[in-house]
Protein backbone atom coordinates (compact mmCIF):
# COMPACT_ATOMS: atom_id res chain seq x y z
CA UNK A 1 0.00 0.00 0.00
CA UNK A 2 1.17 3.28 -0.70
CA UNK A 3 2.82 5.38 2.36
CA UNK A 4 0.38 8.53 1.60
CA UNK A 5 2.29 11.03 4.05
CA UNK A 6 5.08 10.87 1.66
CA UNK A 7 2.54 12.48 -1.43
CA UNK A 8 -0.41 14.68 0.97
CA UNK A 9 0.56 17.62 3.03
CA UNK A 10 -1.41 19.89 4.84
CA UNK A 11 -0.23 23.26 5.30
CA UNK A 12 -2.46 26.34 6.66
CA UNK A 13 -0.95 28.99 3.70
CA UNK A 14 -2.34 26.61 0.93
CA UNK A 15 -5.78 26.35 0.29
CA UNK A 16 -6.30 26.68 4.04
CA UNK A 17 -4.97 23.99 5.06
CA UNK A 18 -6.47 21.29 3.16
CA UNK A 19 -4.74 18.11 2.40
CA UNK A 20 -2.64 18.49 -1.26
CA UNK A 21 -0.41 16.75 -3.17
CA UNK A 22 2.73 17.83 -2.13
CA UNK A 23 4.49 20.44 -4.83
CA UNK A 24 1.00 21.10 -5.99
CA UNK A 25 -1.99 23.30 -5.03
CA UNK A 26 -4.13 20.30 -5.58
CA UNK A 27 -6.41 19.45 -3.09
CA UNK A 28 -7.77 15.60 -2.16
CA UNK A 29 -11.16 16.78 -2.56
CA UNK A 30 -10.36 17.87 -6.03
CA UNK A 31 -8.40 14.94 -6.94
CA UNK A 32 -11.34 13.04 -5.63
CA UNK A 33 -13.97 15.22 -7.83
CA UNK A 34 -11.92 14.44 -11.06
CA UNK A 35 -12.82 10.82 -10.49
CA UNK A 36 -16.61 11.18 -9.50
CA UNK A 37 -17.17 12.98 -12.58
CA UNK A 38 -15.21 10.14 -14.97
CA UNK A 39 -11.84 11.77 -15.43
CA UNK A 40 -9.62 8.05 -16.18
CA UNK A 41 -6.25 8.48 -14.10
CA UNK A 42 -4.93 9.01 -17.54
CA UNK A 43 -6.67 12.30 -18.42
CA UNK A 44 -5.63 13.66 -15.30
CA UNK A 45 -2.03 12.31 -15.41
CA UNK A 46 -2.39 14.15 -18.60
CA UNK A 47 -3.69 17.47 -17.63
CA UNK A 48 -1.58 17.24 -14.53
CA UNK A 49 1.73 16.46 -15.75
CA UNK A 50 3.55 17.14 -12.09
CA UNK A 51 1.38 14.57 -10.58
CA UNK A 52 2.52 10.79 -10.61
CA UNK A 53 0.54 7.52 -10.60
CA UNK A 54 1.99 7.06 -6.66
CA UNK A 55 0.80 10.41 -5.90
CA UNK A 56 -2.75 9.48 -7.20
CA UNK A 57 -2.92 6.26 -5.01
CA UNK A 58 -1.48 8.09 -2.20
CA UNK A 59 -4.44 10.15 -2.21
CA UNK A 60 -6.98 6.95 -1.96
CA UNK A 61 -4.87 5.24 0.83
CA UNK A 62 -4.88 8.79 2.77
CA UNK A 63 -9.00 8.44 2.60
CA UNK A 64 -8.70 4.97 3.18
CA UNK A 65 -7.06 5.64 6.28
CA UNK A 66 -8.97 8.51 7.44
CA UNK A 67 -12.50 6.32 7.00
CA UNK A 68 -10.15 3.53 9.23
CA UNK A 69 -10.04 6.67 11.72
CA UNK A 70 -13.53 7.84 11.50
CA UNK A 71 -13.35 11.15 10.18
CA UNK A 72 -15.68 10.65 6.73
CA UNK A 73 -18.63 9.64 9.14
CA UNK A 74 -21.28 11.32 8.84
CA UNK A 75 -23.03 12.14 12.21
CA UNK A 76 -26.03 9.99 13.10
CA UNK A 77 -28.73 13.13 12.96
CA UNK A 78 -27.24 13.99 9.27
CA UNK A 79 -27.28 10.23 8.38
CA UNK A 80 -31.17 10.41 8.66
Amino acid sequence: MTHWNQFIVSDRKVLLGKPTIKGTRLSVEFILKLYANGWSEQQILENYPRLTREALQAVFAYVHECMQDGLLFPNEAQAA
